[in-house]
């Protein structure tokens, strides 16, 4: 069992940067893939950011160039930085990981999820 705790939402204006945290529980965080979603209003979930196993890292197209994800094994957490955040980043995010260590970016292909953090972007 997995449990995540986002943290590091708030609000931002266009342009600005945010960087979201994402601590995990468990003994075999460093197998697992994990990623980042994003839910607006009214949308479905969609993918954002995954980083495998062996850190090898994956980009939706519309945050690629602006958006990084990482993982610290140590610490059990994996992070997004968002730089020159725009108003359409606007969304609940959710840390998932997912058991298998390869990356997949449906999100029923991931196992646990956090309860996600709020990020607006004004403009």
């Amino acid at each position: 069992q997995v449990q995540l705790v986002e943290s590091g939402g708030g609000l931002v204006q266009a342009g600005g940067s945010l960087g979201l945290s994402c601590a995990a529980s468990g003994r075999t965080f460093s197998g697992y893939a994990m990623g980042w979603f994003r839910q607006a209003p009214g949308k479905e979930r969609e993918f954002v950011a995954a980083i495998n196993w062996s850190r090898a890292t994956f980009y939706a197209d519309s945050v690629k160039g602006r958006f990084t994800i990482s993982r610290d094994n140590a610490r059990k957490s994996v992070y997004l930085q968002m730089n020159s955040l725009k108003p359409e980043d606007t969304a609940v995010y959710y840390c998932a990981a997912r058991y298998s260590g390869s990356v997949v970016y449906t999100p029923s292909g991931y196992d646990y999820w956090g309860q996600g953090t709020q990020v607006t972007v004004s403009s």
